[in-house]
């Protein structure tokens, strides 16, 4: 399964390195990945490769606590769904 992750927040060191290795530790691959600063802004986008056994509610959960952790914001969705919604 594919699902697309958003990360936005105030800029600080050691927000993607926390996001990879976070992945990295729940063994989701990365496939592709564009960020950027808009002002004092970090945003980042990445989509992900998962198994298709992943719990997915689990990898959500630790995904938004390390936002908390990091004062940023992480979204993640299933690409189909992510997909569907933008094409409105």
């Amino acid at each position: 399964m594919k699902a697309v992750l958003t990360v936005i927040g105030k800029d600080k060191v050691g927000i993607i390195a926390g996001v990879s290795q976070k992945l990295a530790t729940l063994n989701i691959n990365i496939l592709d990945v564009s960020q950027t600063i808009m002002e004092d802004y970090f945003t980042m986008m990445m989509l992900l490769a998962l198994d298709s056994n992943s719990d997915f509610d689990y990898i959500r959960e630790e995904l938004h606590q390390l936002g908390q952790d990091l004062g940023v914001k992480i979204s993640i969705q299933n690409q189909e769904i992510f997909d569907t919604m933008h094409k409105l």
